[in-house]
């Protein structure tokens, strides 16, 4: 894939993490905001969902779209970006993780360091 390829991805998700976020907040279910999203930057679940997995490209076309139903400008999504922080997933795994390294001796925070080496490849 492409860098630019990257870039589109990686921006679209952010995007997507964004609105969702907003959204949960806002108190609307997770279920459905797939759909929703979608549905604001007009393509088809199946489309998002390719694009969002890798498996489709996110091409000049869908990419412009995208950053104009979001308000960006045009060429927004081609540039590498900083990540934003944390998201709410991410912060509860590492939350999570610090429990268990802190509660454990360094016998369990070997095998716990192996497991995740082994489990990320």
């Amino acid at each position: 894939m492409s860098s630019i390829s990257t870039f589109r991805r990686l921006n679209a998700l952010s995007l997507f993490q964004a609105f969702a976020e907003e959204r949960i907040t806002a108190g609307d279910p997770p279920k459905g905001l797939e759909a929703a999203w979608a549905a604001r930057v007009e393509v088809s679940g199946a489309t998002w969902s390719m694009a969002k997995s890798g498996s489709r490209p996110i091409g000049d076309k869908l990419a412009r779209q995208i950053e104009q139903h979001c308000g960006k400008e045009a060429g927004w999504l081609d540039e590498e970006r900083e990540p934003a922080g944390l998201s709410a997933g991410e912060q509860q795994f590492l939350t999570l993780a610090l429990k268990t390294y802190r509660g454990t001796n360094s016998d369990g925070r070997k095998r716990l360091k192996q497991f995740l080496k082994a489990f990320g490849g």
